[in-house]
């Protein structure tokens, strides 16, 4: 199961998200997201766990608890969607 981490401190590691969740089961993979320019942190990340009864436990721990001085939001990753318009139209919506 995949699950979202928001209102990460650009400070947090890789380790210290992986550490935070293995509390509640086996973690496979950890994502903080980067700015493709800088390589900062963005502020949120990924964290994928393989058991889905230990990712809701997880959920539930952390959603709303502090690292590194920000308060966490936890969630179901949701799966990404496209945006925009792609349907040949037009700037303004409209195809001719």
């Amino acid at each position: 199961m995949n699950i979202y981490i928001g209102n990460l401190s650009f400070d947090t590691t890789e380790d210290q998200l992986r550490q935070a969740f293995q509390g509640f089961g086996e973690v496979s993979t950890v994502n903080i997201i980067k700015d493709k320019y800088s390589g900062e942190s963005r502020g949120f990340a990924f964290v994928e766990m393989s058991a889905k009864k230990e990712a809701i436990a997880a959920i539930s721990g952390l959603n709303g608890q502090e690292l590194n001085g920000r308060t966490l939001n936890v969630n179901e990753a949701k799966p990404r969607t496209e945006s925009g318009n792609r349907s040949g139209g037009n700037r303004y919506g409209r195809s001719y």
